[in-house]
C-alpha cells in the first residue's frame, strides 16, 4: 500500500477531474486492487478486493493530511467503493467524510459533465477516455479548417454518429469544437438524459440528437441519418441482453463502411482486458477491410499498465476517399492499410 500512501502524500490540488493512482496495472506491485480518482470537490477511492479497517483509517488519515496541506480548513469529501469480482461480482458505495454536492458537476479541458459517484460503478465520466475526447476535438478542429481552406466562403457541415454514447461526453466535445450535428445513440433513457443535461451546462443548444433505441434493432434510423464524417463506436465490454463484445463487435464492424463519408474516420474503443488488440485487427480485416487503420491512441500516463494488451484500446480509422470513375462519376477508392 505504500505506492498509494506515496501518491495520496504527493499530488497536487486538482482542477479538472482525473485519476490519481492507478494500482489496477500492476505497475505498483501490492496495490493491484486500489485506485484513486479524483472528481472536484470528492475523492473516489476504489477497492477490487477486501481490504481491512486498519487499512482504511490509514488511507483516510493520509487524504486527510494531504488534505488540509492542499486546502487548510476546507472540508475532506471521499468516497469509497467496493468493487469484488466473483460469483456474484459485489459493488457497494459508500461516503466516508464530508459530502458530494447534489448536483456534482466536474471539468475536463474545460468542459463540463455531471457526475454521480454515489450511483452503481459507472459515474458518468469515463476518466480513461480523455486521450479519445481530446483526439476528437483535435480531429474535428481541424477537419472543419482543412475543409473552409480549400473551398473559400464554404461552411463545413461536419456529422458525428456516437453509437453507445452513454452520458455523451463525445458529443459535448464534438459540438464544442465545431461539428454541425451529432446523433447519439444508447439503450438506456438515464444516461442520454443525463448527456441531454451535459449539453445544457455548456451552452450547447442545438446540434445533438439522442436517441434511446437499441442499435441492433435500429440500422435503418441510423443509416437513413447519414453518412457520418466520424462515427465512434464505444460500447461496453459485456452488458447482458444488449451488447457482448466478443460475438456483436463484428456486428458493429461490418456496418461501419456504409455509415462512413468519403474520407471519413472512426474511433474503435474497447475497454475488455480478456480481448487484446489482435480481436480487433482480426475484425477490422474480416468485416471492414476497407477500411484503413491509422493508430492506436495512447492512454492517460497515469493509467500505465504493465500489459497494454489488457488496457483500454482506442483506434483511428479511415474510409476510402472518392476518386472520378470512367464515366465521371465519383467512387469511393480502398486505402492500403497503414
Amino acid at each position: 500500500m505504500q505506492a498509494l500512501l506515496h501518491a495520496i502524500r504527493t499530488m497536487e490540488l486538482p482542477t479538472d477531474a482525473r485519476r490519481i493512482f492507478h494500482g489496477r496495472g500492476g505497475a505498483f506491485p501490492g496495490c493491484e486492487q486500489w485506485t484513486l480518482d479524483a472528481y472536484p470537490p470528492v475523492w473516489l477511492l476504489t477497492s477490487f478486493a477486501p481490504a481491512s479497517d486498519d487499512d482504511l483509517a490509514t488511507l483516510g488519515a493520509a487524504l486527510q493530511s494531504r488534505w488540509q496541506q492542499l486546502a487548510p480548513g476546507q472540508p475532506l469529501n471521499w468516497v469509497l467503493q467496493w468493487r469484488h469480482a466473483g460469483r456474484p461480482a459485489h459493488s457497494a458505495t459508500q461516503l466516508m467524510a464530508g459530502a458530494v454536492p447534489e448536483q456534482h458537476v466536474v471539468s475536463e479541458d474545460g468542459l463540463q459533465y455531471r457526475v454521480h459517484l454515489l450511483q452503481g460503478q459507472n459515474h458518468g465520466l469515463f476518466l480513461d477516455m480523455a486521450e479519445g475526447r481530446r483526439w476528437v476535438r483535435r480531429w474535428v478542429q481541424q477537419r472543419t479548417q482543412a475543409l473552409s481552406s480549400s473551398e473559400p466562403g464554404y461552411t463545413p457541415r461536419l456529422k458525428v454518429l456516437n453509437l453507445f454514447a452513454y452520458t455523451c461526453a463525445f458529443s459535448v466535445v464534438a459540438l464544442q469544437a465545431g461539428a454541425h450535428e451529432v446523433v447519439n445513440l444508447d439503450m438506456s433513457h438515464g444516461a442520454l438524459a443525463t448527456g441531454q443535461h451535459n449539453h445544457r451546462l455548456n451552452g450547447l443548444q442545438a446540434g445533438a440528437r439522442f436517441l434511446a433505441h437499441d442499435l441492433f434493432t435500429t440500422w435503418g434510423k441510423v443509416n437513413r441519418s447519414g453518412p457520418y464524417d466520424l462515427v465512434i463506436v464505444d460500447p461496453p465490454s459485456y452488458q447482458k441482453g444488449s451488447f457482448v463484445a466478443s460475438k456483436d463487435y463484428a456486428r458493429v464492424l461490418r456496418r461501419l463502411p456504409d455509415l462512413l463519408a468519403p474520407d471519413g474516420h472512426a474511433l474503435l474503443c474497447l475497454n475488455a482486458p480478456e480481448l487484446g488488440m489482435d480481436f480487433l485487427l482480426d475484425l477490422l480485416r474480416a468485416e471492414a477491410p476497407e477500411l484503413s487503420l491509422l493508430q492506436r491512441l495512447p492512454n492517460p500516463a497515469v493509467f500505465e499498465d504493465v500489459a497494454p494488451e489488457r488496457a483500454l484500446k482506442v483506434l483511428v480509422c479511415k474510409a476510402p476517399g472518392l476518386v472520378q470513375g470512367p464515366t465521371g462519376a465519383r467512387q469511393k477508392q480502398p486505402l492500403e492499410s497503414n
